[in-house]
């Protein structure tokens, strides 16, 4: 059964290790999430520390899912604070375990991610994404529209550069 829940700064400080081992996995995977070396755990181990803090200060919020008591997915919402941008946000880090995916998981959490941004008052999201990842068929089927590309944008674990795309969604274009 899946369970999805959002977590403040304590419950994921208390669950580390496995947001590390869903980030590790994804990029072992070849998953194109702002890491090279999926087995530099370090790393990994710190961008989620980092997380944490922002968690605690209200910066972002973090929603994941669990498969019958495992950690299977993730998704960020990463709040814009300057003040001509506080009715947007950023979704980052969807990941999926390699071992949950083709269940829904990713489109549930989106869907999630992006209810709260709306209840939040919030009017536009934007994500970005490597050009022709599976992902970008998920975002499109949800209603995210392609903003742009830029080629040679982020290096995979291979070391090939790959372009990403750009992607937003408004909840009331009107405004």
């Amino acid at each position: 059964m899946i369970e999805y829940e959002i977590l403040s700064a304590t419950q994921a400080h208390q669950c580390l290790p496995e947001l590390g081992d869903v980030l590790q996995s994804c990029v072992m995977d070849g998953a194109s999430v702002g890491f090279t070396d999926p087995n530099d755990r370090r790393a990994i181990d710190n961008f989620w520390k980092d997380k944490i803090y922002s968690l605690a200060s209200h910066d972002c919020e973090l929603l994941i899912a669990r498969d019958n008591g495992f950690l299977a997915a993730t998704v960020i919402i990463n709040y814009c604070r300057t003040p001509n941008g506080r009715h947007r946000a950023e979704i980052s880090k969807l990941l999926v375990h390699p071992q949950a995916r083709r269940q829904g998981i990713a489109r549930e959490l989106m869907n999630r991610a992006e209810d709260m941004a709306w209840e939040k008052g919030l009017s536009l999201l934007v994500l970005d994404t490597r050009s022709g990842d599976v992902a970008s068929d998920l975002y499109l089927s949800l209603g995210w529209q392609i903003a742009g590309t830029i080629p040679c944008y982020a290096r995979s674990i291979d070391n090939t550069l790959h372009t990403t795309t750009f992607m937003y969604k408004i909840k009331n274009p009107h405004h």
